[in-house]
């Protein structure tokens, strides 16, 4: 078996089972990673925080924006270029005025302005699968790999998983594959 189909079979899995996995402890487990994640020093600190939408069954980001939005913080989310393969932070001013974007993902209005990367204090990224060193498997696009390479090395990054999206190491980790600051699981 290769390293692709490995990758693949891996992603298969924990996707299934984040879709599977029963509303009551997501629920539970969204609560205690939305404490941990802001506790962290570089949110706290944080001005400009640029999220994801999630869904199908990923970490709830949304409660954690309602809350950012009610400590003051600036809240961004990307969207998505595809003519160009790349994604751009927007600032969101209201979350119920989002628009459905590629791949069914929700993402900024597209009249909500874009932000510098350098404007950004700290970016929550999403995976599949992270590993105990934080790199992370993602759906398989790469707009967050391409992303997190022309993002400043001193903004810090934030991933969120389920305990059961945590493996010891993912197989054939390649050049562009960048780990984040640190993973929040439970």
């Amino acid at each position: 078996m290769n390293a692709a189909t490995n990758k693949k079979q891996l992603r298969e899995r924990i996707l299934r089972l984040l879709r599977e996995q029963h509303s009551d402890h997501q629920f539970a487990k969204n609560l205690h990673i939305c404490h941990k994640f802001f506790i962290l020093k570089e949110i706290q600190e944080a001005r400009t925080i640029m999220f994801y939408a999630s869904f199908d069954g990923e970490v709830d980001t949304f409660e954690m924006m309602k809350q950012a939005i009610q400590l003051g913080k600036k809240i961004a989310l990307p969207r998505i270029v595809r003519d160009r393969n790349l994604m751009v932070p927007a600032l969101v001013p209201l979350l119920n005025k989002l628009e459905n974007g590629p791949f069914g993902i929700k993402q900024p209005h597209r009249d909500d302005p874009s932000i510098a990367l350098d404007g950004l204090d700290a970016v929550v990224v999403p995976g599949v699968v992270f590993d105990r060193h934080n790199n992370r498997l993602g759906r398989g696009g790469g707009y967050y790999d391409r992303f997190m390479q022309s993002l400043p090395s001193c903004i810090p990054t934030i991933g969120l998983a389920f305990d059961f999206q945590i493996v010891d190491q993912i197989p054939s980790l390649e050049a562009h594959d960048i780990p984040v600051s640190v993973v929040l699981a439970n």
